[in-house]
């Protein structure tokens, strides 16, 4: 078995550290016990996660970003996965650019999206709301969705399907019983990565969330350009907290590389 060689193994080292720093940065400041963006250098301090308690927006923010991205990843799949299955079994005119049109999302700047959406929302009266916002999220994390989604279709074994068939089982019992555990793989991470798109967009968002629907990433923005404070910091570091929590929970009741690869994992 072939095994890398000592400048591998640095160019890896090198790039994880490059990749981390800016985390590592992030964390430290937000211990710092100054009233301005530094390292500890003294000693450590919790004063700044103490004082998000003084800002209900955060959490506020938060419980936003979290249902927002909950529900428009779940919408999307719920698009994804028809979509996905009558791209990959069928054969008919203007497949290929019917998936040119539900992928084109991802090829539009997010600053162009996000003055059409204020501009059509605005339009309809809908401007601010959380329908909008919602209608907005889905249209963007529709195609991650439906990348993985069909991905997993893609390579399933029909002749699973087919065995049903021949032994009764009819159209709904089939996707349920059948199709939709082949392909649960891809369905969860097509939901993982639509969620965190979501939970993580700002170009777009910033256009369409007002008061009562801003979502995290917004209000962080709109703090940091009237403070200069490490509260944005502390905000970040729990954030990272709870996405290395949750990944450690997923990891140890399904799997990483389930999500990740899409694939199953038969030892779970």
């Amino acid at each position: 078995m072939r095994t890398n060689g000592p400048l591998a193994l640095l160019f890896h080292t090198i790039f994880v550290v490059a990749m981390l720093a800016p985390i590592l940065v992030v964390c430290l400041v937000a211990f710092t016990p100054e009233g301005y963006l530094s390292m500890p250098t003294t000693h450590f301090s919790l004063r700044w996660f103490r004082a998000i308690a003084n800002y209900p927006e955060f959490v506020h923010a938060f419980w936003v970003s979290l249902g927002l991205g909950a529900l428009s990843s779940f919408v999307a799949l719920l698009f994804a996965v028809p979509a996905a299955l009558a791209i990959a079994r069928y054969s008919f005119r203007g497949r290929e650019a019917l998936a040119a049109l539900f992928l084109s999302p991802l090829m539009i700047p997010h600053v162009v999206l996000g003055i059409a959406f204020l501009r059509f929302f605005t339009a309809l009266g809908m401007g601010g709301s959380f329908p909008a916002l919602l209608v907005a999220h889905v249209v963007v994390v529709f195609p991650f969705a439906l990348r993985l989604t069909l991905a997993a279709a893609t390579g399933m074994d029909r002749s699973v399907e087919m065995a049903a068939v021949s032994l009764g089982a009819g159209g709904w019992t089939l996707f349920r019983r059948v199709t939709l555990p082949l392909i649960l793989p891809g369905v969860i991470s097509g939901w993982a990565l639509a969620f965190i798109q979501s939970f993580d967009d700002l170009t777009m968002t910033v256009f369409l969330a007002a008061p009562g629907t801003e979502t995290l990433p917004v209000r962080m923005f709109l703090y940091i350009q009237d403070n200069i404070d490490p509260l944005v910091t502390s905000v970040s570091a729990c954030v990272i907290a709870i996405t290395m929590t949750a990944l450690i929970l997923l990891d140890r009741f399904y799997g990483l590389d389930r999500v990740l690869a899409g694939k199953s994992d038969p030892g779970r």
